[in-house]
């Protein structure tokens, strides 16, 4: 027997709705700034997947 629950992330307002068979992975980023935009840099197996960023409240230091 297996204590194993799926994960589900689900957001009402937009309707979207992930679950573990749709996950590949998590990754944390620290977004940093690069000319007048910002970036997120991930590894490059995930070019030409579509990634979903969650953003958090809290804030962190800058790397800089």
């Amino acid at each position: 027997m297996c204590d194993y629950v799926p994960r589900k992330i689900e957001l009402n307002n937009k309707k979207l709705l992930l679950t573990d068979n749709e996950i590949e992975g998590f990754l944390e980023r620290i977004v940093t700034p690069i000319g007048t935009s910002a970036k997120a840099d991930v590894p490059r197996r995930y070019i030409g997947k579509r990634v979903y960023v969650i953003i958090t409240r809290k804030k962190t230091k800058s790397m800089n």
